[in-house]
């Protein structure tokens, strides 16, 4: 669960910090964060640190190399390297960061993220943002791994020095259809579901996605709301809806049912 951004005073007061561990496979921490003065020394992490800043920039040393990172930059720094950090300009920076474990990217990966941390790649720095946003909303684990895996596969594409993605695969994305279509309410992680069906999981999405246009986390999120709108009509509160639906909690079915249907549970079952 997220924690309170933590607002310092005195010679601290420039900093908020904000920081959970989600119940996500491979995340050991989230951590957002704004700064002005504040310079990081040389420290090293035992984790991969998936770098991306959204205001001012980020200069650091990284294996006695100099680095940065403007706004439209991925920065991805192996674990057990030394590196440092510390605003470009007077203003600092806003930065949202991941750390991960070994699930996605291995040691072997460690020499090429020396020599190339930065990445210049809208489309990851984009898919890295929607990450940390499904990371911040309870209910959201199965999109969080989702866009993890593509996020993990496209990093180790830029460090083998090619980030193209495999073949898609109709056969395999039926068979996850299938499988959502029987755990509507109780859902299925990822790995649980490579397991069954005998794949990767990041291929596993990536062919539901080309196959369906959309990803497995949206479907099943759209099964859970056509469920709750039966449930509703039956006279059944939005609360009662919401667990038996399949989804986090009252506020977990509102925001995707508003979402979606246009109203939100409560309209819709007066209405």
């Amino acid at each position: 669960m997220a924690s309170q951004p933590t607002r310092t005073n005195g010679p601290d007061r420039q900093r908020i910090v904000s920081a959970w561990r989600p119940a996500v496979p491979g995340v050991v921490e989230v951590f957002h964060a704004r700064f002005t003065e504040y310079a990081y020394p040389m420290h090293v992490h035992d984790a991969w640190t998936l770098l991306i800043v959204d205001t001012g920039a980020v200069r650091y040393d990284l294996d006695r190399h100099e680095h940065g990172t403007p706004h439209d930059t991925v920065s991805l720094l192996p674990p057990h390297v030394p590196h440092n950090g510390s605003p470009v300009t007077p203003e600092g920076f806003r930065k949202r960061v991941l750390y991960l474990d070994g699930t996605h990217i291995g040691d072997e990966f460690i020499g090429a993220a020396v020599d190339r941390p930065d990445l210049r790649d809208p489309l990851l720095r984009r898919r890295v943002g929607q990450l940390h946003g499904a990371l911040g909303r309870p209910g959201e684990e199965l999109e969080a791994e989702s866009r993890l895996l593509f996020v993990g596969e496209r990093l180790r594409g830029h460090l083998r020095g090619d980030p193209s993605p495999r073949p898609a695969d109709p056969v395999l994305a039926r068979r996850l259809r299938e499988l959502l279509d029987e755990r509507i309410v109780e859902g299925v992680v990822l790995r649980e579901a490579a397991g069954l069906l005998g794949a990767h999981p990041a291929h596993l999405v990536r062919a539901f996605s080309t196959a369906y246009g959309i990803a497995p986390h949206q479907y099943l999120t759209s099964l859970r709301v056509g469920r709750a709108r039966r449930l509703l009509l039956e006279g059944r509160s939005p609360g009662d809806v919401a667990v038996a639906a399949g989804f986090y909690d009252q506020s977990h079915l509102t925001r995707h049912f508003r979402r979606l249907v246009g109203v939100p549970p409560g309209r819709y079952r007066a209405g």
